[in-house]
């Protein structure tokens, strides 16, 4: 499976999901005019990813410095797909936030109480 790697706009997170190392990264600010269709590929990927033999350990970052509401609710979408394949795949969740970024730990904590996921939430 190839990579899926979206550079970064100034409205669009940068996306790199690397298959070959297990590594998948979400970073900076993300808040498209239209979430759900930037997005869309994204989860289609990702399903797919799961559904194709993926590597015994995926290491998932989200490293996001701001989202909007319709964001927040396409990353909602990503974190269910990990918590559901997360029963028959070795799946490590790291939600890394800025020194002093409250908002958005507090958004980690709160998507893994809704969701019931456990994930590092790591101050960088």
């Amino acid at each position: 499976m190839d990579a899926l790697i979206i550079k970064k706009t100034e409205t669009t997170p940068a996306i790199v999901f690397n298959p070959s190392n297990g590594v998948f990264q979400i970073s900076k600010t993300s808040w498209p005019e239209n979430a759900q269709e930037f997005y869309s590929p994204i989860i289609d990927w990702l399903n797919k990813y799961f559904q194709n033999k993926p590597l015994s350990e995926t290491i998932f970052e989200f490293r996001i410095t701001y989202m909007n509401t319709a964001s927040s609710k396409q990353i909602a979408k990503i974190l269910s797909i990990l918590k559901k394949f997360s029963s028959t795949h070795k799946i490590k969740i790291k939600w890394l936030y800025e020194k002093g970024d409250f908002d958005m730990k507090n958004d980690a904590i709160r998507y893994s109480k809704i969701l019931k996921i456990n994930f590092d939430i790591i101050e960088k």
